[in-house]
């Protein structure tokens, strides 16, 4: 029973984590196009929101469950494709941590930008670029983390 209720909140997680991240991708093209700061400025609030509530906790989740599975299991860490697996996490969190801190100082340039009736300065523009870019290393590699969850490919190390 603890197996699968620890696989169960995993699994989770993993939906977590790719479904918000999908989900706040979308949301954040979709308004960014509008060019209306004040439509960026509340996505970009629920984005940030959202980041705190379902990001934030799968990622903190994940680890520990992982890790509790590992144990229950007997797969070692240095596991091939366990070990890649952490890797990729930790390289996934390198890419979201500045996203969130760019998130949120999105949101306040478009804030001000309504606030002042004025277009999106050049910093927003900026911000949202490197926002984009970062997006898609860390969505391949939660994509590779899933695959590698349910493969379970024998590599080498």
């Amino acid at each position: 029973m603890w197996y699968e209720f620890l696989r169960f909140a995993h699994v989770i997680g993993a939906c977590v984590l790719l479904g918000t991240g999908a989900g706040i991708a979308f949301f954040m093209v979709i308004s960014n196009r509008s060019k209306d700061p004040r439509l960026i400025a509340h996505v970009a609030g629920i984005v940030v929101l959202a980041d705190t509530v379902f990001t934030a906790t799968a990622a903190i989740a994940q680890p520990v469950t992982g890790y509790l599975l590992t144990r229950e299991v007997g797969w070692p860490l240095l596991e091939g494709w366990v070990l890649v697996s952490l890797c990729l996490y930790v390289f996934v969190g390198l890419f979201w941590l500045p996203v969130v801190w760019i998130q949120i100082r999105m949101r306040r340039l478009a804030l001000a930008a309504a606030e002042a009736g004025t277009a999106l300065p050049d910093a927003y523009h900026r911000l949202y670029r490197i926002w984009f870019a970062f997006g898609f290393p860390a969505f391949f590699a939660v994509l590779a983390i899933i695959w590698l969850m349910l493969t379970k490919p024998d590599l080498p190390l």
